[in-house]
């Protein structure tokens, strides 16, 4: 069936067209500002915040890096290790760090009970009250991001994951102090529109058996615009602020990495590509970890540790 509905899509070069029509960014300028655009925003994310960490980012700090980690309401281990490896506050004294994690809710009380606990003992939880699932992580990174533009005002990269990722802090602020290494931007100033990952232009999942199965109904084209896979991404607060106005504008997608492509697209932000990030997990050595960013893969919490710490020793964390 996938392979006879390939026939049947529209081209991305010549057909491309996704709600709201137009030019997006007088639009995204008036929110940024404060205003009332001319046009009522076509996508209303339903949700509500259940915890906030309302004193994570004082109106005196002014964190370089800020980790917005997607976790399951059950992983309080991988927390747990994310807190004690890349997500430490304190790993790099010079640079500050602050962290979060994003949760949604779900049915089994005894979990949400140490859910609060866990937030009462860390004060890194940032809950709403959609339910934690995969079909709902668009909703989850949209919650972030929103959380980043209203209590966080001052952090000046995003850094997006899950919470299955090995991350070294100190590669990535390598790589955004002269990411001209990797593509055109040249050295970074705050008005730079930054969004950057590892990068695919591929096509859509039509077999009905894919986890990632979309029909032409929701999906018409041959391939997705150019989209940063979701595992780990940074956003600069310039670009930040567009991707999240601009979703207003943006009809919904069920995959995030997706959605973001297509609010990406329609506001002219083009995705960096990077290689050092790494959808898949990276075959492991010491030395080949040297200039890692980001490897998946890490949903192991003492292989975490163990594998950070070894890069941290090396200096490569």
């Amino acid at each position: 069936m996938g392979v006879f509905t390939h026939f049947l899509e529209k081209d991305y070069y010549t057909e491309f067209s996704y709600p709201l029509e137009g030019n997006l960014q007088p639009l995204v300028k008036e929110l940024i500002l404060g205003n009332e655009p001319p046009i009522k925003p076509i996508n209303v994310f339903n949700y509500s915040y259940l915890k906030l960490c309302y004193d994570k980012c004082s109106s005196n700090a002014s964190p370089k890096l800020l980790f917005v980690v997607k976790s399951a309401l059950h992983h309080f281990e991988q927390r747990q290790a994310i807190r004690q490896t890349w997500g430490n506050q304190l790993h790099l004294p010079q640079v500050e760090v602050r962290r979060i994690f994003l949760l949604g809710t779900g049915f089994d009380p005894e979990i949400q009970r140490k859910v609060d606990e866990e937030d009462r003992l860390h004060g890194d939880i940032v809950q709403a009250d959609f339910h934690d699932d995969y079909r709902n992580n668009t909703l989850k990174t949209m919650s972030g991001f929103k959380w980043v533009v209203e209590h966080c005002p001052s952090a000046r990269y995003a850094v997006f994951s899950d919470d299955d990722m090995y991350i070294s802090t100190k590669n990535l602020l390598r790589f955004i102090r002269n990411p001209s290494k990797q593509n055109e931007f040249g050295n970074l100033n705050e008005e730079s529109k930054l969004y950057a990952g590892y990068v695919f232009h591929s096509p859509p999942q039509r077999h009905h058996s894919s986890k990632w199965y979309v029909s032409l109904q929701e999906y018409p084209y041959h391939l997705w615009p150019p989209y940063v896979t979701a595992g780990a991404y940074v956003v600069s607060r310039s670009a930040l602020l567009d991707l999240h106005y601009g979703s207003f504008y943006t009809k919904y997608f069920q995959f995030d990495d997706i959605f973001l492509a297509l609010v990406a697209l329609k506001i002219n932000i083009e995705p960096v590509h990077c290689s050092e990030f790494y959808f898949w997990k990276k075959s492991y050595s010491k030395l080949g970890y040297r200039d890692v960013i980001a490897s998946h893969g890490y949903g192991d919490p003492d292989e975490l540790r163990r594998v950070w710490s070894e890069q941290k020793s090396a200096g490569h964390a």
